[in-house]
């Protein structure tokens, strides 16, 4: 009897066990569910950032953040913000074509979407993290004190009224009292030409031509850049034509203002890396490599790049309809699946074989401010002494001398002034994107040798992200000199903290095209923090052997980078 006994208390204590575990069970999973559904709903709010799940600390390091630099936006050191609000949605609906066509409007809008929900995370994201591109601007590398510039040193200056004719005042003045009389450019579409010596009458690009100097092409402070960017990716067009010389093709466009951009368009997809078997003279020219190149040489000091932005355009409405160039107007086509596409006249990749298409009619570009006019500023062309051979089978004096460069440094204008480092520096730049094709450089005319190269020309740069050109820094290597001041900022740029990839991606994403795709994949981008390791090995490779690497260029003011 006792057995019986104990085998039905063992069994009453197991239920009674299994009941609590399962009864634990089910108050936990209703609890789970309560903590699931309270989380999910978030409070009613009007404003975009209040959407963002965070604490409410992170809440208030976002409002503080976008507070900061609202309040900074008038003294920031970025060349380019992107427009706020209504300016943002003007950009983007200006390359749109105004005439109707449902199908483009359809496209468009679609693409307008996208940019905007892209460009929203990517502002979203800056305003929550710091800023490496501030704080680089910030440093005191980059704030060098400057000597006052002298009259010489401006390569324009706006002429006086002093010694006008007086016949000549008074046709003007009575012209100006006849409320009917409008300017032959009026008539064609251009604006009335009003400018006085006020600067404030001149218009952007006229701003940025007053504002070149012997040491550079704009100082980066200057407010009107930001301005005259946003103004070649936003105004109309007024007429278009093909720009005569070059391989490729690239096109004139005007503005009403009187002012001109240089536009190259889109041939290839972002992420096309360069055939291996091309030569460097059979590449196709990129458009983000010109924006690019603005931006790095930006990052360097250099400021030897005039200002580059991309932007979208209707290649039937905004070339097609206003060229005047019949060369180009009868290159146009409809590819088969109903496409806009051109391919121009040119040297190279100018045939059906190569077009250039929209999508139907949107396609991307880069514009370039123009430099003043040849009969205003004349420029001199260079022929450099690291020139390619540009033939498949014979190589140049520089692959095969190793020290070439003893000759250069005793030939006029390299053996004297600043002339040789100025060279190593455009070295570096091309190193650092991959650009084989410098085989000329070009400087202004009024300022004789002493003065900066122009670094223009950088659409075959970017074309390879997995394979670097060590002969591209054979000035440095074979010279062993480098300007002190480029220097600590390229060991400043390989810092964790201020990263070259970092700064470079935070500066791109400024450009409106970077809403569409990112200017440089990210491959590219990590082949620069490569590539500058790799300078930097050079240079201490050099320190290694010669006492005299380093042209001091910072009397009084060294600085050593943080």
């Amino acid at each position: 009897m006792l057995k019986p006994s104990l085998g039905c208390s063992t069994r009453s204590i197991c239920l009674v066990l299994a009941f609590l575990s399962l009864a634990l069970h089910l108050l936990l999973a209703l609890f789970c569910l309560s903590v699931l559904q309270t989380s999910c709903v978030l409070p009613p709010s009007s404003s975009s950032s209040s959407s963002i799940p965070g604490t409410d600390a992170d809440h208030r390091q976002l409002i503080s953040h976008f507070s900061s630099a609202s309040s900074s936006a008038s003294s920031s050191h970025k060349l380019s913000t992107p427009p706020q609000n209504g300016e943002h949605h003007k950009m983007e609906a200006n390359p749109l074509d105004r005439k109707g066509k449902a199908s483009f409007n359809d496209v468009t809008e679609r693409e307008k979407e996208a940019t905007g929900a892209k460009m929203g995370g990517k502002l979203i994201q800056k305003v929550i993290g710091h800023s490496k591109l501030e704080a680089l601007f910030n440093h005191p590398l980059y704030n060098l004190p400057q000597s006052e510039l002298q009259e010489d040193d401006w390569l324009l200056r706006v002429r006086s009224n002093e010694g006008a004719g007086s016949e000549e005042e008074e046709r003007e003045d009575s012209s100006a009292k006849d409320p009917e009389w409008q300017s032959v450019s009026q008539e064609d579409g251009y604006d009335k030409a009003n400018w006085t010596s006020n600067v404030k009458t001149h218009p952007l690009w006229l701003r940025f031509h007053l504002g070149i100097s012997r040491w550079g092409l704009y100082n980066r402070k200057d407010p009107n850049l930001a301005q005259l960017t946003h103004y070649l990716a936003t105004q109309r067009f007024l007429s278009v034509v093909q720009k005569t010389g070059g391989t490729q093709l690239k096109l004139l466009m005007s503005f009403p203002n009187y002012g001109q951009a240089l536009l190259k368009p889109m041939k290839q997809s972002r992420d096309a890396e360069t055939d291996f078997n091309l030569f460097y003279f059979s590449d196709f020219e990129r458009h983000n490599a010109e924006i690019s190149a603005f931006h790095l040489d930006r990052l360097l000091g250099f400021h030897r790049i005039p200002p580059v932005v991309g932007r979208l355009i209707n290649v039937t409405t905004e070339i097609r309809e206003i060229t005047t160039d019949r060369r180009l107007s009868k290159t146009f086509f409809t590819s088969p699946v109903g496409n806009t596409c051109f391919y121009g006249q040119c040297e190279y990749y100018c045939s059906t074989e190569h077009p250039l298409c929209g999508r139907p009619h949107v396609l991307e570009v880069s514009l370039a401010a123009m430099l003043p006019d040849l009969t205003l500023a004349p420029r001199r062309s260079w022929r450099s002494p690291w020139r390619r051979s540009y033939s498949r089978t014979k190589l140049a004096q520089w692959e095969k001398d190793p020290a070439y460069c003893d000759t250069v440094k005793q030939t006029p204008p390299y053996n004297h002034g600043t002339r040789l480092v100025d060279l190593i520096d455009m070295a570096v730049l091309d190193f650092l994107m991959g650009n084989m094709d410098r085989h000329h450089y070009e400087t202004f005319e009024k300022f004789g040798n002493e003065t900066f190269l122009l670094h223009l020309d950088n659409g075959r740069a970017f074309g390879r992200h997995s394979r670097d050109e060590p002969s591209i820094l054979a000035p440095l290597r074979q010279c062993c000199r480098i300007r002190h001041s480029t220097l600590l900022r390229l060991r400043l740029l390989s810092h964790p903290g201020l990263r070259l990839s970092d700064v470079m991606r935070e500066s791109l994403a400024q450009d409106p095209l970077q809403g569409v795709a990112p200017l440089l994949s990210e491959p590219h981008l990590s082949a620069l923090d490569r590539r500058l390791a790799t300078v930097l090995q050079v240079v201490r490779t050099c320190q290694d052997h010669h006492d005299d690497v380093n042209y001091d260029d910072m009397e009084g003011y060294y600085q050593q980078p943080e």
